[in-house]
Order: structure tokens, then sequence, then C-alpha cells
């Protein structure tokens, strides 16, 4: 039976994932991206102003045209959607320029394994110029500000300064074709406190960063002068949101406890806890004897326990539930909902209750009378089907859309349509859950689903040379507890 499921199973993934895409917070980067320490504050008022689209010079630099008859389309980001358009668009026809702020595509499904070390940074990104550009030129490390559908011109800045004391370099961009795959943010929810104190997970400067807390924290309570509260305190990890994210960063982190915690801060061990925070249920998407089977699973482990309640305030020190309860902790992993892009907000067209673009069957936006303007992804809504923010809809989207501009955009196409694949997620202890379709599976065979389910998903060669010697090292020599 399983057998003749399996192989089955694993063709219905090919493009499955069941995580929300990662997306790219202009206002994040220039504030605490990579090239910020890891330790350093969130956010800074007077960098975050840059965002005013106002700030954008009139005096643009050279943008010449594409030459031998091609058009130019112009890509915003650099996420599933967008990054699926790259490399499926015919570039024989195109000039194909990318603007953002991150010049790797993210491989977001394995993300949670990076924060405790069980797989490295570099192994789950690829960089963009690896796709190849007919010209160097034709990727810009800038995010966009400003659109104007009327007369084709984007406005840009970049993310570096010639100078420590220069002010960034902006610019205009003119297209024939325009992609906006800028991706969302993620909801706060109006909660105090989250964006101050609370780690996303979004983002590979998100994911070191909260593994450099996890490391730091387990340093710090074995410093003299700490007291057993106080290491209790520190040693104590709430993730916020039992979502697909939440759920397998905390399967990842039962795993650092069992395997390399209990090596290598044996006295540490029994003082560790980590608390799981949902208003409703965990895993909501999922089949309810899957779902099931994942919340006995969370409850019956030693030091980790769920809790159905709201988070009503984020403190440098503790978290706030709605009931009044007081949850004192070292690290707080935010994964809950999403909020409209700051780019997305600044556009004056269509856009849902939800504050995303509106576009037709076809992906186009809804508000551009010259149909050159396609939205994908998380920042767009198709009118009246609404579908769920995660890759494999992105993904999808963006195949369809290189498709559709290399049939030289036909007046009557077929309208874009999804089809779920299925969902996986990892539960820990070599557990996974698999919903698709043909087959639910639980436990140890589900896990090797969803590990080679990933590891034919990834962007390159490369990745999956290096993912599977992570998977090895971690095995043999376990993980790499390395701060830095």
């Amino acid at each position: 039976m399983l057998s003749s499921v399996l192989p089955r199973a694993l063709t219905h993934l090919q493009l499955s994932w069941s995580y929300s895409r990662s997306v790219t917070c202009q206002r994040k980067w220039r504030c605490t991206g990579v090239f910020l320490a890891p330790d350093q504050s969130r956010c800074s008022t007077v960098v975050c102003q840059r965002w005013n689209s106002s700030s954008v010079q009139e005096a643009v630099p050279t943008d010449p045209q594409p030459a031998g008859g091609r058009q130019r389309l112009v890509i915003l980001g650099t996420g599933w959607g967008s990054y699926s358009v790259l490399k499926c668009i015919d570039k024989k026809q195109y000039d194909v320029l990318v603007v953002s702020p991150r010049n790797h595509f993210l491989f977001t499904p394995l993300l949670a394994s990076t924060t405790v070390g069980t797989l490295e940074f570099r192994s789950i990104i690829e960089p963009i110029r690896n796709t190849g550009f007919r010209d160097s030129a034709h990727f810009h490390l800038s995010y966009a500000t400003d659109l104007d559908l009327v007369n084709k011109s984007l406005s840009v800045t970049s993310v570096l300064q010639p100078t420590p004391t220069a002010a960034p370099l902006s610019y205009k961009i003119s297209y024939d074709k325009l992609v906006i795959g800028v991706g969302a943010l993620s909801s706060t929810f109006g909660v105090p406190g989250v964006e101050e104190h609370a780690f996303f997970l979004k983002e590979i400067h998100d994911a070191r960063r909260i593994r450099n807390r996890i490391l730091s924290n387990f340093e710090l309570a074995l410093q003299p002068g700490i007291d057993k509260e106080e290491a209790e305190r520190l040693l104590h990890v709430v993730i916020v949101g039992g979502g697909p994210t939440g759920v397998e960063f905390g399967a990842e982190l039962y795993d650092f406890i069992e395997q390399d915690v209990a090596r290598l801060y044996k006295q540490q061990r029994e003082q560790v806890r980590v608390t799981l925070v949902e208003s409703n249920q965990i895993l909501s998407s999922f089949d309810d004897r899957l779902r099931a089977y994942a919340e006995k699973k969370i409850t019956q482990r030693k030091r980790f326990s769920l809790k159905q309640s709201s988070v009503v305030e984020v403190t440098a020190t503790e978290v706030r539930l709605k009931g009044g309860e007081v949850l004192p902790c070292g690290l707080v992993v935010w994964s809950t909902g999403l909020a409209p892009h700051y780019f997305t907000r600044s556009l004056e067209v269509e856009k849902n209750a939800r504050g995303q673009i509106v576009t037709d069957g076809h992906l186009q936006v809804k508000s551009d009378i010259s149909s050159d303007a396609f939205a994908i992804g998380d920042c767009a809504d198709i009118e009246d089907t609404p579908l769920p923010c995660t890759a494999q809809v992105a993904e999808r989207q963006g195949r369809y859309l290189a498709d559709f501009l290399n049939k030289g955009c036909p007046s009557d196409p077929e309208p874009f349509r999804f089809k779920n694949m299925g969902m996986l997620a990892y539960i820990g202890r070599y557990e996974a859950l698999t919903d698709t379709p043909v087959a639910r599976l639980q436990g140890f065979h589900s896990w090797l689903l969803w590990r080679s389910a990933y590891l034919t998903r990834l962007g390159s060669w490369r990745l999956r040379m290096q993912v599977p010697v992570d998977w090895l090292k971690t095995l043999i020599f376990g993980r790499d507890i390395s701060r830095f």
C-alpha cells in the first residue's frame, strides 16, 4: 500500500508548499538587513523616512531602451512568483530587469531549519544573477517607491550608498511590461511591542537573528550572577502563530533541544521550555485527523505546551495573553498573518479589503488601462477568485504569466486556474504530515516524503547537493552552535 501511495503523492507534491511565501520588507532591509549587525534594533525612524516617495530625484540616470526590437520587462521582487517569471520568461523576446533589495531567491519551506543550525543559511538561497541577464546592469539592488501607470515609469531607490554620508541613489526606470511581486509583510495586528521585541521569520537575516538569540540566551543562562528564575526566563521560547511556519520552527527547536542541548548544555536541558500560542487551531488548513495527530504529538512532549489564546502585548521580557496570563520569556517568534507591503499601500489602484492589488483572471492589474502591468503572489488578488497566500500559488502564477508573455499576450487566453497539490509540515522527531488529494500520511514515512519533495524543488543543483550534505553533517556531528 505504502509503496504505491508514496510515488503518487510525491508526484503531486512537486509544486507543493504550505508556507506563506518569503517576501521582502523594504523598510526592514534598510533598517535590519544583512548589512547590519544581527542584534541591531529593528527599526530606525530616520532611515525609514526614506520611504517617502517624494525623495526620488528627478535627475534620472541613463536608462537606455532595449535593442533589437525587444520589449523591456521589469520584475519587482525576488520571491516565489517573481523568481518563477524570471526563470520561465523567454529572454530572446524581452530585456528582463529585476528590481529588488534582496539579491537572492530564498527557499522558504526550509527557512526554519536554519534557525537552529540543521541547515546553513547559504544552502537555501540562490543568487538571482545565476539566472543570467543580457546585461549585468539589468539587476538593480533597489526598492520601488512609486509607479506611474500612465507613463509606464517606475521610481526606485538603491539600498546602497556611495559613501556613508551620501543620500541613497534614486532614479526612474521605464518599462513595456511590469510584474509586481513584492509580497507582503508579517501582520502585527496592532499588538503593542511586537515590532520592537518580537522576531519574524520571513528572511535569512530573521533566521540569523533568531539563531544568535537562542545561542546567546543559552550562554547567558550559564553566566555568574544569573539566578534560576532569570535562567528559566531566558530559556523559555514563545511562538505566536500555529500555522506551518510556527509549527515547523517549534519542531526544529524541539529537535535541537533533544539532540544537541542534551549533549552540550546538560544542566540547562530541564530549564528549557517552548510555548506555542494560537488563538484558534494549529495547522487549520490541514485535514482534521492530521491536525489532531500533530496536536497529540506536540502536547506529549516534555517542556512543550500549547495555549489557545491571543497575545495582547509583547515586552522585552514577557508576553501577555488575553486572559491575563503572563509568560516570561527570552525569545518571541511571531508568525501570524500577512499585511500589505509598503509599496502596495502606496499605489493608487483598486485593492480588496485586505489591501491587495485586484487583478483580472489573466493577472493584469484592473486599474491599468494599458493592460501592461501585472501583479502576482501575496500582494495581489484575482477578482472573485480568492486564493491562499502560499508559495505554491505564487509559483504557479509566475509560470502562467511567463507563458502568457512568451505568447505575446494573446487577446483571449485561458484565465489562471489553481489546483491545490497538497501541503506538507514537519512536526519534529523525524515525523511529518502530508495532506494531498491522493494521500494523507503521517509519521516517519511522511517525513521521508517531506524531505524528498523539498529536495526536488530546490532552485538549483548546487542547493540539491548542499542541503543533503548539511542533513548528513547534522546527523553525524550534530548542529553547529557557532555564534557569529
